[in-house]
């Protein structure tokens, strides 16, 4: 069953592959208005699945299951920028004379068909759909259980849309059983690429457990470092809104490192404005012994806690005496995510933006900014901690390859070798 729905979706993969962008451009309008349309099915769905998950679900994972209607207008407004982002497929990458009248073009092309398996998140739903036929590809979904009504009713509702354009709805499929996950990951054939949204364990198992490349990223373990030459009111600011803007995303920071030359100082300010906004704070020995009696009901920071990925209000503070010692804690227990400097000296936030191993560093602003749409790429499929692109929020480019294509007129290869071969130009065009 499953490897029959694989083989319609790959087939109306490879004739989206060769849409021009206007028509993919009107799927993706289509896809919006007919989201508009259905939007009190679709978040009177999400309510069954919020209902039926309360108290079942940890609180970062209610959180990103809740999709009520203004998370779904700022997702239909993400799906229209999308369609605004510049076409990535058939850009000519290198464009090359090899001998005159043998040129290669090296051009960018879909990945055939993508595989996406999250958890919660009906939102995902909607940006992963049109980034897909944004760049050419088939996609298909498979979400949690906790979110089974909502992804139905999306899914539904997208391929309602498709089926007012030129875009064959087949393009994208939703699965909705565990089973199907398995089955979904022997499916080498017909899938290019899996793209796996959960905890760590989660996206172990599925490169393990298949045969096809995997993008993804598991813990988002993230740091703010606050340095010894920091302007301490802009650091209480970011620090805050890096913990609490939404502290079930993925780029919350979980570790806030402070200089120990300013501990004194800034220590006290930070945990106050913290526990203000109900955060619940752990402290390395350091801290404890600097505070004193000062503030109270902080417990005290273990060696568990630098790997922990709490996504709730929860915030473990170690003091650290130099930058080195930050770099170093970070490249230790980080997830290669996102991390951040707060700094007035230019030369330090160099050093750190150097030296950090993370697909997203940052200097005096928030983690939070690590997002698709935030970096303008309309929306994303996930953030990638991998080294190998893509890395980062995915959005448009991470999903196109390229193809090689020469045209020649009666070239043959014996011409260019023997004792006397003809030189190749290899003369690059414009």
């Amino acid at each position: 069953m499953l490897t029959e729905i694989a083989k319609k979706t790959r087939l109306a993969a490879q004739n989206l592959a060769s849409l021009p962008s206007d028509k993919k451009n009107k799927a993706i309008e289509s896809i919006a208005k007919s989201l508009e349309l259905h939007a009190d099915q679709i978040v009177a769905a999400n309510a069954i699945d919020c209902q039926a998950a309360e108290g079942k679900i940890g609180s970062a994972l209610y959180s990103r299951l809740k999709l009520n209607a203004t998370k779904l207008i700022g997702a239909i407004v993400g799906v229209r920028d999308v369609g605004k982002l510049a076409d990535p497929v058939g850009q000519i990458q290198i464009h090359r004379e090899l001998d005159a009248g043998l040129i290669m073009h090296r051009v960018s092309c879909p990945v055939g068909v993508l595989g996406v398996i999250f958890e919660a998140r009906p939102d995902a739903v909607i940006q992963i759909a049109s980034l897909a036929i944004k760049s050419g590809n088939g996609v298909i979904l498979k979400g949690g259980s906790e979110a089974v009504n909502s992804c139905t009713v999306l899914v539904k509702a997208i391929k309602a849309g498709l089926a007012q354009s030129e875009v064959d709805p087949d393009v994208i499929q939703i699965l909705t059983t565990r089973s199907e996950t398995t089955e979904l990951l022997k499916l080498d054939r017909y899938v290019d690429l899996i793209i796996p949204r959960g905890s760590n364990e989660f996206v172990k198992y599925v490169q393990d457990n298949t045969r096809i490349p995997v993008l993804g990223h598991a813990d988002g373990i993230c740091h703010l470092y606050i340095d010894s030459e920091a302007d301490l009111d802009r650091a209480i600011a970011i620090t805050i809104d890096s913990k609490t803007q939404y502290p079930a995303a993925c780029n919350a920071i979980e570790t806030l490192l402070i200089h120990q030359s300013i501990a004194n100082e800034f220590l006290p300010a930070i945990i106050n404005k913290l526990q203000a906004d109900q955060v619940k704070v752990k402290l390395d020995e350091i801290g404890h012994q600097l505070l004193g009696d000062k503030i109270e009901n902080i417990e005290l920071a273990t060696a568990d806690d630098w790997s922990t990925e709490y996504s709730d209000l929860i915030l473990a503070i170690k003091i650290v005496p130099d930058i080195e010692s930050a770099i170093t804690h970070i490249n230790t227990y980080g997830s290669r995510h996102t991390d951040a400097i707060v700094t007035t000296n230019s030369s330090t936030a160099k050093m750190f933006i150097d030296r950090v191993d993370a697909a997203n560093v940052f200097h005096n602003c928030s983690t939070r900014f690590s997002d698709g749409f935030r970096y303008g790429f309309g929306a994303e499929v996930g953030i990638s901690t991998q080294k190998m692109p893509p890395r980062g929020p995915v959005g448009l480019e991470g999903l196109v390859t390229y193809k090689y294509q020469i045209t020649g007129d009666g070239h043959i290869v014996a011409t260019y070798a023997g004792d006397n071969p003809k030189p190749f130009t290899h003369r690059d065009l414009s």
